[in-house]
């Protein structure tokens, strides 16, 4: 016990002779080898995006050390994680799971409470553990990535028959991004509305399936029973079972671990068309929304569109220094258009696809031609219509599930480029589109920032993902970043608008801002969690849930 080293934030209330005896019998459960405690600041590597710390937030933007692991664990099967949860209880020391790290831009694998013990379960629990075609999904565990998914479909001869949605990077874990609801961009896009059946360990180390998993299982030939499989094979195909649906209470929540998921893959569409519509002036975003409403709304438009601004293409392309003589201020409307105009793109670009046999496309494309021919100077575009690199060209890939990184490269934008997403919600109506991106540019350049940023189309809302892109190494740079998403939230909250999802030094913050009822959503939340997790053990103050064992006062930010 004594020979283990102490890490640099020793997790809340332990004491270093309680931590080296978790430690060692954790080194029990999952051995010597798949534990590393963090010693020194000296060691914190912020990496790559291809190979993320699991310490810290590589993205940092409060000291480096400030959302700092004590120690990460990396368990090789699901019986090991429930070990550890239990050993955690005993030891009361709160862990933070992580399926593969790259939550980028919200706080990558760092725990929100400084000292907990990370949980990688991507390391080794990365199995596609089924792709079932006649039922069009996958069940998969927490490490598989949407690159890894979509490499098993190629490998089996199935891509031609089934499609994966992907976000913008293929290197995220699709279990992670599905719990923490993001999306993507074909008409699987809503990766939370396309998951099917959860399995879950909860705060006590017990096992649970949720919908029609929670049928027993049935012995196999054997007379054990299967890994995934329960008596029911409807696990993956119908999400509600019988009785409260219990699924909603595991997404952006610290109320269990999720070790297995079903999620609902595309079935082939027979015929598929990327596109780019280019809009030349700044005001034309608002004439743009009121039309993709109803076409999105009939769905004409088929999948999750994206209105992008002309930056976050521009910086796709090339760092901000290679577009502007005097790089630390942000463009005018002057250098904007010139941009525009060199690169042949809109000052808002719309992308989006049309799937079916040719004649669905042809009539999809007729009706959204015609109604955006209504803005002056649109221009439409196919990719083979354009020889040199576009953005069209990875979205083309993108929109039709393949996975690409190229988004990696307007990080770059600025130098030891790191960056913060601020994500509220809007209307899909011109007038509310306008108003956030005017509240939003205003706040970006009072901080010194250009405004990059786009609008990604639901059903009925719109994503409104805001890029802040700053020097990590550069402490006045994060602090205006700091400023200026703290800000946005507060600007945002007086109009009525929320944020879907954020990094962890805003969770409480914007956890705050959803106080109707004297925070009667916030006491059913914390009235769930201590009820399911007494000690407090797992993710304490993730999205804001503090359980009664921390001191919201002390710990939030």
């Amino acid at each position: 016990m004594g020979s283990t080293p102490k890490p640099l934030a020793l997790p809340p209330n332990t004491s270093l002779d309680a931590f080296s005896r978790f430690i060692t019998a954790s080194q029990a459960i999952v051995g010597h080898e798949n534990i590393h405690i963090v010693e020194t600041k000296d060691e914190l590597n912020d990496g790559s995006y291809y190979e993320p710390p699991k310490t810290h937030d590589p993205h940092h933007v409060l000291d480096q050390d400030y959302f700092v692991a004590s120690a990460v664990i990396n368990p090789r099967s699901v019986v090991e994680v429930q070990s550890l949860v239990q050993l955690v209880n005993e030891y009361r020391i709160p862990l933070w799971p992580t399926s593969i790290g790259r939550n980028s831009g919200y706080g990558g694998s760092a725990p929100r409470l400084r000292g907990s013990i990370v949980l990688d379960l991507g390391k080794y629990m990365n199995r596609v553990l089924e792709v079932n075609v006649d039922g069009a999904y996958a069940v998969v565990e927490p490490g598989v990535t949407f690159s890894d998914l979509h490499a098993y479909l190629v490998k089996h001869g199935l891509r031609h028959k089934l499609w994966i949605d992907v976000p913008d990077l293929g290197g995220g874990s699709v279990l992670g991004n599905t719990l923490e609801r993001g999306v993507g961009y074909t008409p699987y896009g809503d990766h939370w509305m396309m998951h099917c059946g959860l399995e879950v360990i909860l705060p006590s180390g017990e096992l649970l399936r949720t919908g029609m998993g929670a049928l027993p299982d049935k012995p196999n030939k054997s007379g054990t029973t299967m890994d995934q499989d329960p008596g029911n094979k409807c696990w993956q195909l119908f999400p509600y079972g019988f009785g409260p649906y219990n699924d909603g209470l595991f997404s952006h929540s610290n109320l269990g671990i999720v070790t297995k998921m079903g999620i609902w893959l595309m079935p082939n569409p027979g015929g598929y068309q990327a596109y780019m519509i280019t809009l030349p002036r700044d005001e034309d975003l608002h004439a743009a929304v009121d039309i993709i409403r109803p076409l999105r709304l009939q769905m004409v438009l088929q999948n999750v569109p994206t209105l992008r601004h002309i930056l976050l293409d521009a910086a796709v392309l090339a760092s901000k220094d290679r577009y502007t003589s005097d790089p630390t201020k942000p463009l005018s409307e002057t250098e904007l258009d010139a941009i525009a105009k060199k690169l042949n793109l809109g000052r808002w670009n719309f992308y989006g696809a049309l799937y079916g046999p040719e004649e669905i496309r042809n009539t999809h494309w007729t009706l959204i031609k015609k109604a955006f021919s209504a803005i002056k100077g649109a221009k439409f575009f196919f990719p083979e219509d354009i020889k040199e690199y576009s953005v069209l060209h990875t979205r083309e890939k993108t929109l039709q599930g393949i996975p690409t990184y190229d988004e990696l490269k307007w990080i770059d934008w600025v130098p030891n480029g790191a960056h913060l997403f601020f994500s509220p919600i809007s209307k899909i109506s011109g007038d509310d589109a306008m108003l956030q991106y005017s509240v939003t540019k205003k706040r970006c350049h009072e901080a010194g920032f250009d405004f990059i940023g786009t609008f990604t189309v639901g059903m009925r809302e719109m994503h409104h993902i805001v890029c802040i892109v700053f020097n990590r190494k550069d402490p006045a740079s994060k602090q205006k970043a700091h400023w200026l998403i703290k800000t946005l939230i507060a600007d945002c909250a007086e109009h009525g608008w929320g944020e879907y999802r954020t990094h962890l030094a805003l969770m409480d913050q914007i956890a705050e801002t959803y106080n109707w009822n004297n925070n009667a959503l916030m006491r059913f939340n914390e009235t769930v969690k201590n009820a399911l997790d007494p000690r407090g053990i797992l993710a304490p103050g993730k999205n804001g849930v503090w359980p009664s064992t921390y001191d919201r006062r002390k710990y939030k930010l």
